[in-house]
């Protein structure tokens, strides 16, 4: 067994799962017979599938996902009327690296938050740096920002999320100076990653709930100019069939 001296060490390196298995491997008859290079090789395995696992857990937290059992795996393609090729497409997370913006559109409850948050999964899956907000959240903390002398700071941090989503895009008017902020954030952002929104309004809807038409034409264009579009039509509420699977699994 490693010595208690040895012990306080790995845990001072953050190493303690190591350490745990190194006596493990010294206990069990199983790794008698095995190679040393091979026993070092598990310890290193365990190190590193904990590591990533615990990447993975800060990237989910950071993002801030509205729900954390989102995956694309359990996509309903057959009442959704989505395409599974370009999904599969979207899933290896290119459209981030080439800033290809992508549009989720479709009334209420029709599914476009899980969508939007099973694709931030999977950018997070590929570790990749993801951050989700509810557009009314996001002017709050840009106002805040601003408050505390702080925005200019607060946008060149989210320009270095890879993939930032907008959720309930223009539910409601926004202000000149929300406008303004809007197209300040996807100027800081137009030469990294890719952005995601959600709304229940099409494109040419957008310019009476911006406002000003100088800055609706700005902000339409960067959004749309490099961009795909998602259009879902639902039979059935996401939110009553996602209440249904709770009640299944409950019962």
């Amino acid at each position: 067994m490693l010595n208690e001296t040895t012990m306080t060490k790995l845990r001072a390196m953050n190493l303690q799962a190591l350490g745990n298995h190194f006596n493990d491997q010294l206990t069990e008859k199983l790794y008698e017979q095995m190679p040393f290079e091979d026993r070092f090789g598990l310890l290193v395995d365990i190190e590193w599938t904990r590591r990533e696992s615990n990447r993975l857990s800060r990237l989910i937290k950071k993002a801030c996902f509205p729900m954390r059992n989102a995956c694309l795996e359990d996509l309903d393609f057959t009442t959704r009327k989505i395409d599974k090729n370009l999904i599969a497409s979207l899933s290896a997370c290119n459209y981030i690296f080439e800033q290809r913006n992508l549009l989720i559109l479709g009334p209420t409850g029709g599914g476009k938050s899980f969508l939007a948050t099973a694709l931030g999964m999977a950018a997070v899956r590929s570790k990749l740096a993801t951050r989700y907000y509810r557009l009314p959240d996001l002017l709050t903390e840009i106002a805040v920002s601003r408050g505390e002398g702080e925005l200019r700071k607060f946008f060149k941090q989210l320009a270095k999320v890879p993939l930032l989503i907008l959720d309930e895009w223009l539910l409601f008017p926004l202000t000149e100076y929300e406008a303004r902020d809007i197209f300040d954030l996807i100027e800081y952002r137009k030469d990294f990653g890719a952005v995601i929104i959600c709304s229940q309004f099409e494109l040419k809807g957008w310019h009476p709930k911006i406002g000003e038409d100088c800055v609706a034409d700005a902000i339409c264009d960067r959004i749309s100019a490099k961009s795909t579009t998602i259009r879902l039509e639902p039979t059935e509420s996401m939110r009553r069939t996602l209440a249904k699977r709770e009640t299944v699994k409950d019962g």
